[in-house]
């Protein structure tokens, strides 16, 4: 058994999953559009959106569709656990730029580094660098 992640986006789950890919390290596995498995209800020009990706970003596996009154994710956070502040800093202007910040990146009780917000499409994200244990 696996557990994993689908998130809905309303038009741009290629762009945020090359996004991911090219700035998260993540691995495109993949990608089928809608044009492949033609719906009725659908706009005619979503042809080229995804009706279904999957990408895996530090060994987890977050899929993905195009759903045209898809709602930007409440609730429910993509956490990133990365191994350096460094990383942390880095990740959180990458996914800040265009999005909307809940918390700042700061010092916590719990972690060197910590961070929520929602990246320009629409996933949230918790950003997390936990200190070493001695």
């Amino acid at each position: 058994m696996q557990l994993d992640v689908y998130v809905n986006y309303r038009g741009n789950c290629e762009e945020a999953f090359r996004f991911y890919e090219q700035h998260l390290g993540g691995k495109l596995a993949f990608l089928v559009r809608h044009g492949n498995q033609p719906n009725p209800s659908l706009p005619t020009d979503w042809k080229e959106k995804v009706l279904h990706a999957q990408i895996e970003i530090g060994g987890a596996v977050v899929m993905g569709a195009d759903i045209p009154q898809a709602e930007p994710m409440r609730s429910a956070y993509l956490t990133l656990t990365l191994d350096r502040e460094e990383d942390a800093e880095r990740t959180y202007t990458l996914l800040a730029e265009g999005g909307e910040i809940f918390m700042k990146i700061g010092k916590t009780p719990f972690a060197n580094r910590f961070a929520m917000l929602r990246d320009r499409f629409g996933a949230s994200w918790m950003l997390l660098h936990q200190p070493k244990s001695p």
